[in-house]
């Protein structure tokens, strides 16, 4: 069995301790850093390892940065080693925010050229409402050679985005919540407001009532609805830092238009530019 989107808290369950699955426990908490390793430390999926977003799925922040820029390329393909990951391993990500943190670590690998990564549809919600198990022990793990490439799929710049934001036949899809789209209320960011162009795609609604995906035929529906006959590689994804974009890529694949790409530095990176335009009002 390979998955590169999502499994189920079944189909995991069935596969949970074979050596060529690799599960990684991706909780994080934007407004305490810390949160998420404390609380792998107390419960987390037998075998899990962790991953931090601002020491293992991003790099330190520059003054012309975004929040999360991309990690350093030979650094992740060595931590992706160490946690146990080699070219045959499926990965399956999870963690407790309806999958908006751990689908980074998702884009990272399919970047790195790694299909065989999912994302755990519910995550350790649906986990633990069905009553399966949780470790606090530290996983034994055999270190991988993880192959790594010159040039990761990572996205694009804020040049790109420029150039294609109000062109014909591309689309700029912004994830974050709708009061933060329009500028009426930016909690984390010094400016508030959205790309000029942008359209507003809140990842939530890709959601079932109980935090799974909505089947694909639904998402589907709904991105032909927000592409308006734009092709999916022209569709070009962007939240505040290159985070939950990446579950608007994730619902994309699902229903069966891969090929979107993401915008990794987002608005916390476009607005360090005094000089680029900033919208705010009009939801679209």
């Amino acid at each position: 069995m390979m998955s590169s989107t999502i499994v189920s808290t079944e189909q995991l369950a069935a596969q949970l301790g074979r050596p060529d699955w690799v599960v990684v426990d991706c909780r994080f908490t934007l407004t305490d850093p810390a949160a998420g390793q404390r609380a792998y430390a107390a419960g987390h999926i037998p075998g899990a390892r962790y991953a931090h977003l601002d020491d293992d799925l991003s790099s330190p922040i520059t003054p012309q940065s975004g929040r999360h820029p991309l990690p350093d390329r030979a650094a992740l393909c060595a931590r992706l080693g160490e946690w146990g990951i080699g070219a045959e391993t499926q990965v399956v990500v999870y963690d407790d925010s309806f999958g908006s943190m751990a689908v980074r670590l998702w884009w990272l690998l399919r970047g790195l050229g790694h299909a065989k990564v999912a994302l755990l549809d519910g995550g350790l919600p649906k986990w633990t409402r069905e009553k399966r198990p949780l470790s606090d022990a530290l996983p034994t793990v055999v270190p991988q050679h993880f192959p790594c490439p010159d040039e990761p799929a990572w996205g694009v710049d804020a040049a790109t985005v420029e150039a294609i934001r109000l062109a014909p036949g591309h689309r700029l899809i912004d994830a974050r919540p709708e009061q933060r789209y329009s500028g009426e209320r930016e909690p984390i960011d010094s400016v508030a407001g959205h790309i000029p162009g942008a359209v507003n795609w809140v990842f939530e609604e890709n959601l079932d009532l109980d935090g799974t995906y909505l089947p694909a035929a639904e998402l589907r529906d709904n991105f032909l609805g927000i592409l308006n006959g734009v092709a999916p590689e022209n569709v070009v994804h962007t939240c505040g830092s290159g985070v939950t974009a990446c579950h608007n890529i994730l619902a994309m694949e699902i229903a069966g238009l891969p090929g979107s790409k993401l915008y990794s530095g987002s608005w916390s990176e476009w607005i360090r530019d005094p000089q680029r335009p900033v919208a705010t009002g009009d939801v679209a």
